[in-house]
């Protein structure tokens, strides 16, 4: 009763006023220093990935990297029949003269009419880093809008990079606002049903939105080291209400139990501190795999995985540092008032019989009647379901998620697709970079067009090109137009021409530098990077696992089993993604058009947040089953005993993250709907096949073995388990 969360514990429930100012104090400064300090957002310098990313610093090195660029379209009006020439070139030229007087404007080409004649584009290149082209899009849209106003017998509309990802920024906050109305209502109806007190059941919420507040603020700080390239905050809202509440709910289900066994024997504060010495500890314990699990993520060496690490450690140790500090204080005045109350009602003794009889549940109960009667039977039977639902995983396919995957309800999307089809030379593109020395300029140069004369008459390519030079002549560009999108088959292949047969045989050739990026490149190379990173990372989630058991109960035996479950969870989730978004027949019931791939970052950030959030699930119900064999039990009684004790607040831990992860499947943007259901389905399987059916079965044939090399002696486990110790 000496270790720190006690401690802590003890003086938080002895000054609750204190500490609950104390907390709020803390979570308004790291909102202010957040505040105070401002965000620093990710650069097109720190996307940079793989050979494309090598040729785009080479050609910011002499000037000549991607700009932001909008495109304002004019085409005849819906059910207007043919688009009339001439409005559409007054419009055109309105347009451009509207275009030229903003000061956002860097320039502004001719009008260019397509060759089918159907339509009409300007194009608009706009000041400043490409990435920063939508922050400054909205005077562009306004006069796109005044044009449309002038010219009402043509329809026109702008669209391009800047315009989409100003689209899909607001179309994801309006989405997580929807998450937010589902989510936090369902959380507490749930909180509610397992405490049967309106008070309790806020007191998770409130800890988890001030936790994800404080976190918020840390995270704006922390940019300043790791770059925020935009996904921060989605991801502590993410797991900050998952961590949050289930932490919480941990210590309060403890906290009760402990008040029901004592019968009134014991003070407030006396009880808090019983429930610090146990599930206070192991959610120490699980925070900590948690931000250990997420940091392996830096090992992917990619700004939008360091901003999903930087969110989910920050959140989680928040979520921690509160369930440590301001909640025993919480925990102790509620307790206070309860007393106070049942006093004045005379019902002590209906509360504490209601409060033991929640333990265990009859499907809980069902479940494990099989598992202790044959546990080999229901090891292989387990195994093998989550075998079977990892099968489809042989097939999958990790791809980026090209421009063309953004939902058709961004309205610049439904212009981009008009767009391409009266100009299919702006699906995409290739880019070769060639830097060197400014005496060969002139080699490099017809060394980059008898390149475009090879790729002239391909047909994977649009026939055009556009050769460009650095001032000072060291850096030569030539961009390849291709009438693909960056996902077909034949944008890809003509990639691998370009690079593996005509760099060779022409710029290849001289003593210069050169890579090839544009949009084929990019797509491509992401997904090889996140696969050249994948071993090591779960070599180092394995370790993680595997070292944070055996630390937390002294069993090599048990920190093996952690790892292999990790391991059947988190391939069976996998296999349900590849199943369900690789095809078609789930389109309909979830409302997305499937691309026939997974996101390529997906896999990486299920298996990283699954590793670290599995092991909530397994300190708490491992620590349950090591109380009792502390307190001489066999490992049998332990075992189905431990797991039926905690099966309720674990399946009710459970459903507060299948229903924040699973409304994220109702989201728009499809790498946020894949990683959504992915852990849901995750959670799921972990609460329910793995720690009521796999992790029992496991312990009860490996007996004794379970904490090895822990000996018993005199009737009980050794002391030498830091984690649960014997109280009392």
């Amino acid at each position: 009763m000496t270790n720190l969360p006690v401690r802590m514990a003890r003086w938080s429930a002895g000054h609750p006023w204190r500490a609950i100012a104390g907390w709020f104090l803390f979570v308004a400064l790291c909102l202010g220093i957040g505040i105070s300090v401002g965000g620093n957002a990710a650069t097109s310098a720190d996307f940079r990935i793989g050979e494309a990313g090598r040729a785009e610093a080479m050609a910011a090195e002499g000037g000549l990297q991607q700009k932001p660029v909008e495109r304002v379209l004019i085409t005849a009006k819906p059910d207007g029949g043919e688009l009339d020439r001439a409005a559409a070139e007054e419009a055109a030229r309105d347009a451009a003269a509207r275009m030229k007087r903003l000061p956002e404007v860097a320039s502004v080409a001719a009008p260019v009419a397509s060759a089918d004649g159907t339509a009409v584009r300007v194009d608009v290149t706009l000041k400043g880093p490409e990435l920063e082209g939508r922050k400054h899009v909205e005077p562009l849209i306004a006069q796109t809008a005044a044009v449309q106003a002038a010219h009402p017998g043509v329809r026109v509309e702008e669209t391009g990079s800047p315009s989409i990802s100003k689209g899909v920024e607001k179309l994801r906050g309006e989405d997580l606002s929807r998450t937010e109305m589902v989510a936090l209502p369902v959380t507490l109806i749930t909180l509610l049903v397992v405490f049967g007190s309106v008070s309790l059941a806020v007191v998770p919420l409130l800890l988890a939105l001030s936790s994800i507040a404080a976190a918020v603020g840390l995270s704006m700080a922390a940019s300043h080291v790791f770059p925020d390239a935009g996904v921060g905050t989605s991801m502590i809202l993410l797991i900050g209400m998952a961590v949050g509440v289930d932490y919480t709910l941990f210590y309060l289900k403890r906290e009760r139990e402990e008040r029901a066994r004592s019968d009134g024997r014991l003070s407030p504060q006396a009880v808090v501190e019983l429930a610090a010495a146990t599930s206070g500890r192991a959610v120490v314990v699980s925070g900590l795999a948690v931000a250990v699990s997420s940091a392996t993520l830096f090992l992917a060496d990619d700004v939008i995985f360091s901003s999903i690490a930087t969110g989910a450690i920050l959140v989680t140790l928040v979520a921690v540092v509160s369930s440590m500090t301001v909640l025993p204080g919480l925990l102790a005045k509620l307790g206070q008032w309860a007393e106070r109350r049942a006093e004045r009602r005379g019902r002590r003794g209906k509360a504490v019989r209601a409060a033991r009889s929640r333990d265990g549940g009859r499907v809980t109960r069902a479940m494990l009647r099989p598992v202790g009667r044959r546990p080999a039977v229901t090891l292989v039977a387990g195994v093998l379901v989550m075998l079977a639902l990892a099968a489809p995983l042989l097939n999958l396919n990790l791809t980026d998620m090209g421009k063309e995957t953004h939902p058709r309800e961004i309205p610049a999307m439904r212009t981009y697709d008009r767009l391409t089809a009266a100009f299919p030379e702006l699906k995409s593109m290739h880019q070769v970079v060639v830097r060197a020395d400014p005496g060969q300029a002139d080699r490099v140069t017809g060394a980059l067009r008898d390149l475009a004369r090879r790729a002239e008459n391909d047909p994977r390519l649009a026939g055009t090109a556009h050769l460009r030079t650095s001032p000072d002549g060291r850096v030569s560009l030539l961009e390849l137009a291709v009438p693909h999108y960056v996902s077909t088959d034949e944008a890809q292949s003509s990639l691998r021409t370009i690079r593996d047969e005509h760099v060779p045989a022409t710029v290849g050739k001289l003593a210069a530098e050169t890579a090839v990026t544009g949009d084929v490149a990019r797509y491509a190379d992401y997904p090889e990077h996140q696969r050249s990173k994948l071993p090591m990372i779960i070599g180092a989630l394995l370790l993680a696992t595997f070292a944070m058991t055996v630390w937390a109960f002294r069993s090599v035996a048990l920190g093996a089993v952690g790892v292999v479950l990790n391991v059947l969870s988190a391939g069976a989730s996998l296999g349900l993604l590849t199943l369900v978004f690789q095809g078609t027949w789930a389109e309909g019931l979830l409302d997305f058009t499937s691309t026939g791939s997974i996101g390529s970052r997906v896999p990486l950030f299920l298996l990283v947040i699954l590793f670290g959030l599995s092991m909530d699930y397994q300190v708490f119900v491992i620590s349950r089953i090591r109380e009792a064999v502390l307190r001489g039990a066999s490992t049998r009684e332990a075992v189905l005993g431990g797991i039926g004790s905690s099966a309720g607040v674990v399946t009710s831990a459970a459903f507060v993250m299948v229903t924040v992860f699973g409304s994220f499947v109702a989201l728009h943007i499809m790498e946020m709907k894949q990683m959504g259901f992915a852990l849901a389905t995750a959670v799921l399987l972990d609460a329910v096949v793995i720690r009521i059916v796999i992790l029992p079965s496991l312990m009860l044939l490996l007996g004794e073995r379970s904490w090895w090399p822990s000996r018993r002696r005199q009737g009980t486990a050794t002391a030498e388990v830091p984690l649960v110790e014997k109280v009392g």
